[in-house]
């Protein structure tokens, strides 16, 4: 079940929880990949506001929409970098993306498996993925008034197992949003201590989403050696450990034994 793109960006960029909720994953993704200088950074789902701070540094910065969620002009006031896409096939060559993000893409998608098989095929031998999906243990996933309610949420073990059976190596998982998800001001202003204070406890239990970092490793193929077929083999050595003389040798030591012993008699 895809959110409406109008939706997602009115709480993104018109409301208080949506601007909170930005700034609290976008800084967890941002200290994950510090530096992308001439790498291609692509975005699934609204990733939208987590790509801004690499507009600029990285190579490309491309934010893929799907098609039942719809697309809207990204960034604003600059040149359109959004692309509408189908969910399972998009606008990318094999291996084109370094690094990639998906936000409200997973754990919307009506075909998880297939999306994961296009992740993976866009994604460079060595490339990073950041999945965020809502954690299952949190209150945001509980609680219809964010997109964050919607979806399936995951444990961090479910989608760590699923990466694994695509191909993918889990290497790193965080949390965030340890705010309540409430529009009140006392808790808008206490956000961003709450984010730091959440820090320290454990995310399988308090954050309203999870962020696991994911890798592709490409292995080679093994090669098997060149195989002969030898239909006749030769063999010249066997016997060579029980030697058996020829007959033209028995016959010739017969016949000095035998002259030997007719001396003897005479």
């Amino acid at each position: 079940m895809h959110l409406d793109v109008q939706d997602l960006k009115k709480f993104y960029y018109r409301t208080g929880l949506g601007r909170v909720a930005q700034r609290a994953v976008r800084d967890q993704v941002r200290d994950f990949w510090p530096d992308t200088k001439g790498q291609t950074v692509v975005g699934y789902g609204f990733a939208a506001p987590l790509l801004r701070p690499f507009i600029g540094e990285a190579r490309r910065v491309i934010a893929l929409m799907p098609g039942p969620q719809g697309v809207m002009h990204w960034p604003a006031g600059q040149g359109n970098m959004s692309v509408l896409c189908e969910e399972t096939l998009w606008p990318l060559q094999t291996g084109q993306a370094d690094r990639l993000v998906l936000l409200h893409g997973l754990e919307t998608s009506e075909n998880p498996t297939a999306l994961l098989e296009e992740c993976f095929r866009v994604l460079g031998p060595g490339g990073r993925a950041l999945f965020v999906v809502p954690n299952r243990a949190g209150l945001w996933s509980r609680r219809d008034a964010t997109p964050f309610g919607f979806g399936r949420p995951y444990s961090l073990t479910q989608l760590e197992a699923q990466l694994k059976r695509h191909s993918f190596t889990p290497e790193r998982h965080r949390a965030a949003l340890f705010a309540p998800p409430s529009q009140r001001k006392v808790w808008l202003k206490w956000s961003s201590s709450l984010e730091r204070i959440g820090g320290k406890v454990s995310s399988y239990f308090a954050g309203g989403v999870l962020i696991v970092e994911a890798s592709k490793q490409v292995y080679a193929p093994k090669k098997k050696g060149l195989t002969v077929d030898v239909r006749a083999p030769l063999r010249v050595l066997e016997g060579a450990a029980n030697p058996v003389a020829g007959r033209g040798v028995t016959q010739r030591i017969a016949s000095a034994v035998s002259g030997d012993s007719a001396q003897k008699s005479t």
